[in-house]
């Protein structure tokens, strides 16, 4: 069982969207030129309020100082929850207020963190919660063996002797179904211990990449200098000048490949903590070690990942089309952004997209589109890239605070699509937290991404619904093309590939830079064929994907978004109930198993009919974009 702890943090340290830092769209590219901005020359009215959290540094220390005190008196309850259910009840409330205290410092140190990286202030900050967030995990590695020694039928008896204790049902029914893979509290204490060492390889990918790192300065189609960054790399690649996308693909990618040894040493640590961890408990793989704390079967995973390679011919069929729109002998991975028709004014500023974004919800109602509003407007947000800023976009947020998004907004349609996406997470937090008890208030990764894919088909929906231009709807509908092969074909992709590094280092091969290479290239090939070139520097991709370091997390997205889709038809077709379904789904938090939420809303994830329907709509739109490429001219 993956405890409160495990989930809460894994979620908030989670949400950085790889979409925005990878994938481009049909929109035209607005490369920022010269050095990128220091963040004091930012408005504060485009930078999030951390205020929410912490007055001040000092309270924050503050606060880590009461931590110090109140981890260590958790450990007092051992041997204690299974004489009594007040014991029991009394612990789960201590836990809890610990646990809220917690979460709240590790947000508010994360964040401070990722405004700027070369900030060794909260560099410590962020290394003392390490320390703390260990303390804590051996604090309590008792609790869940003790837990799962008490007898199944004594919890009926408990629940009626003591009401209270009712609430933690789920909770505990939980517990008890993976007890088999719970250890003695001894070695749940040496595997506690060891939480600071299996996060050691993230903590050092992320230095590398977010500071160490200097990245070439290029031309673009202007010839203006432009320093390259992760925040950039979605508007270069959207150039319309060829140049300027292999510029910048390859300055980024063998920048990452002068390092790709070292990458390759802590990918391989990262891949040996996961089968360890999932040795250890007794599990037959780290893929069914990983799915097992949502409760999800690992049919699932390999079910969709066979699904999405029976459609890989749609895949390439739109390669060879945009190929031929872009005017290009040969298609080229750098090529798979750029803009099909270059000379559209699609320039979305920030407060411009927010407007937008506010009117293609509308159907959701005020419970929804209030608190959305207001967020915008009360410090919610950080939107602009500054030096040393995190890369990428995230939601996030505390139960004790409210809901944050991080974003590097460059002006694109994409952008306003990322935005969107990450509101999506912000309002399911946001009900989570409204609508549950602490215990379940946050949400399991698996269905994360529902809430935010949604609002991206809302979006396109809205947007396809209003244009009348065939040339501007020429660039939503490879907008939404796009949108499915990141979220969906893409992340599938990413999904094949750590299974089978997992599975390379379950086996005993070692991962050495080379062999990842030529495994990563191996695996795209099976999706887009020989409809693209691989370019060679395209081997060292692997090494800039964070989420790779985040365990069997990057299918979610996949899944999520075929969710999304089904429940996207439910509500644009006017269903009855569909939209209280949804809501319904967004404030449900943890309360049950995410398969299980979406089957209330009306999804079966358990069947591959969500993923078929995905990839015939991917079709569909594909055929829709031939038809716009040829009443435009372009083919």
């Amino acid at each position: 069982m993956q405890t409160l702890l495990g989930r809460r943090l894994f979620i908030v340290a989670a949400m950085m969207l790889l979409a925005a830092m990878l994938f481009g769209s049909g929109t035209v590219a607005i490369a920022q030129t010269g050095a990128v901005k220091e963040r004091s020359e930012i408005s504060d009215n485009y930078k999030w309020d951390l205020t929410a959290m912490y007055k001040s540094d000092a309270d924050w220390e503050a606060a880590a100082d009461r931590l110090d005190s109140s981890i260590p008196k958790l450990k007092n309850f051992e041997g204690k929850i299974s004489a009594s259910p007040g014991e029991l009840l009394a612990f789960f409330r201590d836990y809890e207020k610990v646990l809220q205290d917690l979460e709240n410092a590790f947000v508010y140190a994360s964040m401070a963190y990722d405004q700027d990286t070369r900030n060794q202030k909260y560099a410590g900050y962020q290394e003392r919660m390490q320390v703390l967030l260990a303390q804590f995990g051996e604090a309590v590695s008792w609790f869940t063996p003790e837990l799962v020694s008490i007898p199944d039928a004594k919890f009926a008896e408990w629940y009626r002797q003591t009401p209270e204790l009712k609430v933690y049902t789920h909770y505990i029914d939980d517990a008890l179904r993976t007890r088999k893979y719970t250890l003695s509290p001894a070695e749940e204490r040496i595997l506690a211990m060891s939480a600071n060492v299996s996060r050691s390889p993230y903590s050092a990918h992320t230095s590398l990449c977010n500071t160490d790192l200097q990245f070439p300065t290029i031309k673009d189609e202007n010839g203006n200098d432009v320093e390259l960054s992760e925040g950039r790399m979605s508007s270069l690649l959207m150039s319309s000048n060829k140049d300027v996308r292999r510029s910048a693909a390859l300055g980024m990618l063998e920048t990452y490949g002068k390092f790709k040894n070292t990458s390759a040493a802590l990918m391989s640590g990262n891949m040996a903590g996961d089968v360890f961890y999932s040795r250890a408990r007794g599990y037959n793989s780290s893929l069914h070690a990983s799915l097992d704390g949502d409760n999800v079967d690992t049919t699932v995973y390999l079910n969709l990942i066979a699904t999405v390679k029976r459609h890989a011919r749609v895949l390439q069929r739109y390669c060879d089309l945009r190929r031929r729109a872009l005017g290009l002998d040969t298609l080229h991975l750098y090529d798979m952004s750029a803009v099909i028709i270059p000379d559209l004014d699609t320039k979305v500023p920030y407060d411009e997209a927010v407007a937008t974004i506010t009117k293609s919800l509308t159907a959701m109602g005020k419970e929804y589109v209030d608190p959305m509003t207001a967020g915008f407007k009360g410090g919610w947000v950080d939107v602009y890239e500054n030096k040393g800023k995190q890369a990428g976009a995230y939601s996030t947020g505390s139960y004790l605070s409210h809901p944050y998004m991080l974003l590097n907004y460059n002006d694109t349609m994409d952008d306003m699509f990322t935005t969107t996406h990450e509101i999506g997470h912000c309002m399911h937090t946001w009900l989570s937290h409204k609508h549950q008890p602490y215990i379940y208030a946050d949400y399991p990764l698996f269905s994360a991404e529902v809430a935010s894919t949604f609002n991206e088909g809302m979006l396109m929906d809205h947007l396809l619904k209003k244009e009348k231009d065939p040339q501007k709807k020429l660039a939503l509908v490879n907008q939404y093309i796009d949108n499915i092969r990141g979220t969906v074909i893409v992340q599938t992709m990413f999904a094949d590939f750590e299974l089978k590094m997992h599975r390379a280092v379950e086996a005993g091969e070692p991962l050495t830079a080379e062999r990842l290479g030529q495994m990563y290239i191996e695996t795209v090939h099976d999706y887009y064929g020989d409809a693209v070139a691989y370019d060679e520097a395209y081997e060292y991709t692997w090494s800039r994907i964070p989420h790779f370091y985040r365990n069997y997390y990057v299918y979610k997205y996949a899944t999520a978004m075929c969710a999304s889709q089904a429940l996207l038809q439910k509500v644009q077709k006017g269903e009855k109930g569909a939209t209280a379904k949804f809501i319904g789904f967004l404030s449900s938090g943890s309360s049950d198993y995410p398969i299980a939420l979406l089957q209330k809303a009306g999804v079966d994830l358990t069947s591959p009919a969500p993923v078929e329907a995905t990839m015939q709509k991917f079709s569909e739109l594909v055929g829709e974009f031939e038809v716009l490429l040829a009443k435009t001219g372009k083919i």
